[in-house]
């Protein structure tokens, strides 16, 4: 049986921002950072919500924003509502200057909560 968007108890959301015109590996690469260190704080904390997404078949959501401010903003929404969030600072190797705040990760945790956050928000 597989599954609608719309039935997934619990989703993840990473969200990246557009201002800094990372390339789409860099992208990608930041996107599973956010992914990898949201999932380790949610099984510290919230080990029930990781294991209802693992079981349920690991729903991502893919969004941007267009700041760092933005992703601030994004980071108290989900802290308001219990909700782990990680921003990923880059380690300045490649494209980007040291401690470039890249992208967060909301979740996983309950559809309800992640779309409260992010409703507003436009795919990648």
């Amino acid at each position: 049986m597989t599954l609608s968007l719309k039935e997934f108890g619990y989703k993840q959301a990473i969200v990246i921002r557009t201002d800094l015109e990372m390339g789409r590996g860099k992208i990608a690469a930041q996107v599973a950072h956010a992914a990898v260190s949201a999932l380790d704080d949610v099984r510290k904390r919230h080990r029930d919500w990781a294991e209802a997404w693992l079981n349920e078949g690991q729903c991502k959501i893919v969004l941007k924003v267009k700041s760092e401010k933005d992703l601030s903003i994004l980071e108290e929404a989900a802290r308001d509502l219990g909700v782990e969030a990680n921003i990923i600072r880059d380690r300045g190797l490649t494209q980007l200057p040291p401690d470039t705040a890249t992208c967060i990760g909301i979740g996983p945790g309950p559809t309800e909560l992640i779309d409260k956050i992010t409703r507003d928000l436009k795919l990648l």
